[in-house]
């Protein structure tokens, strides 16, 4: 049993927050003032080879594990990037797994590398606006026809549908009053996005906002059959592949979060002279700040189980459901804890705590909340009655 990185996964770390320091605080909020897409910062890692970091050498990646995306996306955040950071190259990081996984050699040839070398930008489309977290019960159709489908329907919470290329859509193929069963009869697509039949509209929101949120409002849109992830009917099976992977890249992001958080306050706290003295040598400015040292420490073991499991090909859902639930209470606890350490000044902008609180609210609420986790668990590990 040994908790430590591998060498390699130091150095990966290492120079992640060296290539990210180039980005600084000022340069992340500025950012969000003027809520645009941190292209410059999106075209330096697919230019340094980051984005690739999880998928196999043969497509342009490096071949390596969901442990060092966790490392990779965790130092992203930590850098001071936060969640706009990793949020904005998060879905080359994982989302084209359903493809590796699934696809055709062709479609993984064609798919996966503009994706990696930053050519091409893509957003994943399954949340919908009246379905929530019941994803077999989404309403968006794909109708197939001659050569292809035809799609209508309505998606909320699209990430980057604003700047996309490319569209990962999961749509109901098979009504579900004809399936055995919820789960049947949804399909996976990953095509090319047709701004005459996408619409899509900003979501005004809280923070992270260099990285838009979308409505988006789709219209006979054509999927050509060449566009079908897998078999038809078995997009539902085909995404929870990447349910975990995701769960254990939040949970990190938000690690990495809360740590840039409470090195800010600590750093704030030992500088900062009130009657005479540093505040840092008050315990009531001590012990909540050291309190949220060790949980995050703690989540953070959690979060990398999940993914050395994952990695090895076993069943980590316990663990990284727990693992992101652990580590965004410990994230949101910290940046709250930090903003309360500088106090008033904590609520100015220009000290980029309060963008850190904003940001942090995100890996708590989604991609899936914090009740339904504690459900999981309740009915997984402790055989209690599912409650819903």
């Amino acid at each position: 049993m040994d908790f430590a990185l591998t060498q390699d996964q130091q150095n990966i770390r290492d120079a992640v927050l060296k290539h990210c320091a180039q980005f600084t605080d000022d340069y992340w909020l500025a950012r969000d003032r003027e809520a645009v897409f941190p292209k410059d910062f999106y075209k330096s890692m697919s230019d340094a080879g980051w984005l690739g970091i999880a998928m196999p050498e043969s497509l342009g990646g490096a071949g390596l594990g969901i442990t060092e995306a966790a490392i990779m996306m965790q130092a992203v955040s930590e850098s001071g990037g936060g969640m706009t950071a990793a949020s904005a190259i998060h879905g080359p990081v994982f989302s084209l797994e359903p493809i590796e996984l699934y696809g055709t050699e062709e479609q993984k040839q064609r798919m996966i590398p503009p994706m990696l070398s930053g050519a091409e930008k893509m957003c994943f489309a399954v949340t919908e606006p009246n379905t929530g977290l019941d994803t077999t019960s989404l309403k968006t159709r794909a109708e197939k026809v001659d050569g292809g489908y035809l799609v209508k329907g309505e998606k909320i919470w699209i990430t980057n549908a604003h700047v996309a290329d490319k569209m990962m859509l999961l749509a109901r193929t098979t009504p579900i009053d004809q399936v055995k069963r919820k789960t049947e009869g949804l399909s996976l697509f990953y095509t090319t996005m047709d701004r005459s039949k996408i619409e899509h509209q900003i979501i005004p929101k809280m923070g992270r906002h260099a990285v838009g949120s979308n409505m988006v409002f789709i219209n006979d849109f054509f999927i050509p059959d060449e566009d079908l992830i897998g078999t038809e009917g078995e997009g539902f099976r085909i995404i929870l592949k990447g349910l975990n992977p995701e769960r254990i890249l939040l949970g990190a992001e938000a690690i990495g979060l809360g740590r840039v958080a409470i090195k800010r306050a600590a750093q704030y706290a030992r500088e900062r002279i009130v009657f005479d003295r540093p505040i840092g040598m008050n315990q009531g400015i001590q012990h909540p700040l050291a309190k949220c040292w060790m949980q995050l420490e703690a989540a953070n073991l959690l979060v990398m189980k999940a993914a050395t499991l994952f990695d090895k090909g076993e069943e980590c859902g316990v663990e990284a459901n727990a693992g992101k639930y652990l580590a965004a209470e410990a994230g949101f606890e910290a940046c709250s804890t930090a903003m309360l350490t500088l106090g008033g000044i904590g609520y100015a902008q220009e000290y980029h705590v309060e963008r850190y609180l904003r940001e942090v609210l995100v890996p708590r609420t989604a991609p899936v909340s914090q009740h339904m986790i504690l459900n999981f668990i309740a009915e997984r590990v402790l055989d209690l009655p599912k409650s819903y």
